[in-house]
């Protein structure tokens, strides 16, 4: 029996019922029709059989792009880090002396000189404590003078044998004793001219001052409160830490050569502060690096020193640190935009002699004015693709056109041209009407559609006023939230 797809054509059908009772046929059986059923069986075959062309994948077309050779430079290797900005001096201004604060006599957070009365202390203790060692030391002094009187005589008539020699060693005694006596009188009063002086407490350096931290009218306790800070601004420091594997790249460089120790020589490092992108306008030197590494941390520290004419540079700042290693060196730099990653790997798609894309795993370097330091993977000669990384992969063929490697404002308005393009625009509520060529548009239609291409533009521009989806009843949680 035939059997029975009302899918297939008829002919197929009686085909096919051919098919299978030529195959389970005996040798030597006869058929009716032998020619025409043979017709039939090829032409279903046929009907029935695949065509192998199509099963083949269609080539990948050719893509435009654009491509670009490395650049060469002279470049300087250099290590960024992040540091802190210290004052080259700090001092606590603390009293010399007790006593009840009376005056204050500055301004907060302004500059002052050295030498400069900050605060002065109810002095009048002070004061009668010097009166009392002026007197102490005339009444010495009075002293002093009546015993060395009684001294010469002493010594005359011991010449003439006219007194004892044990009353001229007592007159003696007393004319030394009352010289130590002036003598610890002037000590006294030198003390109490000092502790006077120290009512007035001034500025130990030159610098900006902070607030005050105490009023008048509350007990100063001497080399114990802290009365205010003065810091010093021209020229300032800047701390950071370098990490061990940078400190023993830079000691195989210093055992080679090729770099100078900055104990030894003028090192140059530069500074940036955090409105300045990637710029590092400051220019100063190591003067100090630490006799030893952390050991809680597993870094160096160091310290460089900039001029701060301007006093922009204030204490206590996080600034950006660079500090340059070896001498310049020619290098590949190529496009940062160009370099792609993958889980951490750097690559790039290069154009072989055939236009088709090679995927090429690269190492790269520092960053060198808004282009990547290429170390290894890439020839001076070979190029890259530099635009559109999404859109291509390895082993398509690209007729890419040749560009110059983008500068670096390049770069960046490149960034802000994909930024700009990642946004999505707000859904609308009217439909974008198909503009008509204003050169087919007679005149007097033209002027009429002004308005509505003015209406539509507007309409598209903006925003729903109510959710797309609508399917939902009333008092679901959904339409509070989306009507809200």
């Amino acid at each position: 029996m035939e059997s029975r797809n009302p899918a297939l054509p008829l002919e197929q059908r009686r085909a096919s019922a051919a098919a299978a009772s030529l195959c389970s046929a005996k040798p030597g059986t006869a058929f009716p029709g032998g020619g025409r059923l043979v017709v039939l069986l090829l032409s279903g075959l046929a009907a029935c059989g695949c065509d192998n062309s199509a099963q083949k994948p269609a080539a990948p077309p050719v893509q435009e792009g654009e491509a670009g050779l490395p650049v060469m430079q002279q470049v300087v290797d250099y290590v960024d880090f992040t540091g802190q900005t210290v004052a080259m001096k700090s001092v606590d201004v603390r009293a010399r002396v007790s006593g009840y604060l009376e005056k204050v006599k500055f301004r907060e957070g302004f500059e002052v000189q050295e030498g400069e009365e900050l605060f002065l202390i109810d002095p009048r203790t002070y004061e009668a404590e010097k009166n009392r060692a002026e007197a102490t030391l005339a009444q010495n002094r009075a002293h002093l003078e009546r015993l060395t009187k009684d001294f010469r005589r002493a010594e005359e008539l011991l010449a003439k044998k006219a007194i004892s020699q044990s009353d001229y060693d007592q007159t003696a005694g007393d004319h030394k004793e009352a010289e130590a006596n002036v003598q610890t009188a002037q000590a006294a009063l030198r003390l109490a001219e000092l502790n006077v002086a120290f009512t007035k407490v001034t500025s130990p350096i030159s610098g900006r001052i902070s607030r005050q931290n105490i009023d008048p009218g509350n007990l100063v306790v001497a080399d114990n409160t802290i009365l205010t800070t003065v810091v010093s601004l021209d020229p300032i420091y800047a701390y950071f830490d370098v990490d061990e594997g940078t400190t023993l790249r830079f000691r195989r460089l210093l055992e080679a050569g090729k770099v100078k120790s900055a104990r030894d020589a003028k090192s140059p490092v530069y500074l940036g502060l955090a409105d300045e992108g990637d710029k590092y306008p400051h220019e100063g030197t190591i003067t100090f690096v630490d006799n030893r590494l952390d050991p809680s941390t597993g870094t160096l520290c160091l310290r460089g020193m900039f001029d701060n004419h301007m006093k922009f540079l204030a204490p206590g700042m996080f600034v950006r640190v660079r500090v340059p290693i070896g001498e310049r060196h020619r290098a590949i730099l190529a496009a940062e935009r160009a370099i792609g990653s993958d889980q951490g790997q750097k690559f790039l798609y290069v154009l072989n002699d055939k236009n088709q894309v090679v995927y090429r795993e690269v190492q790269t370097g520092a960053l060198q004015n808004g282009m990547r330091v290429i170390e290894s993977g890439l020839a001076p000669d070979e190029r890259f693709i530099i635009n559109g990384l999404q859109r291509v992969k390895a082993g398509d063929t690209v007729l890419a056109k040749l560009v110059p490697c983008p500068s670096p404002g390049d770069e960046q308005g490149q960034a802000k041209a994909v930024v700009i393009q990642d946004r999505k625009p707000a859904p609308v509520l009217a439909r974008e009407v198909p503009r008509t060529s204003e050169a087919r548009v007679p005149e007097e239609a033209r002027r009429a559609g002004k308005a509505r291409q003015a209406q539509t533009k507007y309409a598209e521009l903006r925003p729903p006023m109510l959710p797309k989806d609508t399917s939902f009843k009333k008092g679901d949680a959904r339409s509070v939230g989306k009507l809200r």
